[in-house]
């Protein structure tokens, strides 16, 4: 299967209300999620972390900067690594100015393994200004399930805390796939008729129906996409 058939305008209209009535369903699931994902419990984080950034040392709560809620954003970055990840690269490029969460008494921040002085090459070479840190030699990544010594690997993921006064409450996280839609490349990508253009995705085909390679095969950093 390669592209969409081709239709007239009214076949489209009935085909399009169809899927709008699915739509709507589906916002409706999704705001029940929320809510149900609102009405977690929460579990207090009772160990130090400590992190290198660009004021130095700085604790859990120190990354919080004086607001009630903070994401941490889990980016795949190893040690030994001279750059980050790409799909991770990909991901951070779409974060956009923070005080719109900020606004809202939420900071955003990112963190990997790599240590510092590397991550801060990589930042300043991919033009970003999203706070990120170094957990460099601690437990953060491993205790919140975003690296596993035991096979060692990192995953991309998100993990949320809430604070109440000193107190850190851990409230939420999701890895690898459960990230699915918060960037805006995917969720408009899943507008279009070629959808991410992966090879799982349905209905078959899509991918490379218009001759290029299946989507995740053509994933750079940014500077390095010739057009």
């Amino acid at each position: 299967m390669g592209l969409p058939d081709i239709v007239t305008r009214e076949e489209w209209t009935a085909a399009r209300a169809a899927l709008l009535a699915k739509e709507k369903a589906a916002t409706r699931a999704r705001d029940a999620l929320n809510a149900e994902r609102r009405g977690l419990p929460m579990v207090e984080v009772d160990k130090e972390y400590y992190f290198d950034g660009a004021d130095g040392k700085a604790t859990l709560l120190d990354l919080f900067d004086g607001r009630d809620q903070l994401v941490v954003y889990h980016f795949m970055f190893a040690p030994e690594w001279d750059a980050g990840c790409r799909s991770c690269s990909g991901f951070l490029d779409q974060i956009g100015h923070l005080a719109h969460l900020r606004a809202r008494g939420t900071n955003f921040v990112a963190v990997s393994r790599a240590p510092f002085t590397t991550l801060l090459s990589f930042k300043a070479r991919m033009g970003w200004t999203v706070p990120w840190y170094s957990t460099n030699g601690g437990d953060f990544n491993y205790d919140f399930q975003a690296s596993f010594p035991e096979e060692p690997h990192d995953v991309p993921g998100i993990n949320c805390f809430l604070r109440d006064g000193d107190r850190i409450y851990h409230t939420y996280g999701t890895f690898a796939r459960g990230l699915d839609g918060i960037g805006f490349t995917t969720a408009l990508l899943d507008l279009t008729a070629l959808g991410r253009q992966e090879e799982w995705e349905e209905p078959k085909g899509r991918a490379s129906a218009l001759g290029a390679p299946a989507g995740s095969a053509r994933v750079r950093y940014h500077d390095e996409y010739e057009d």
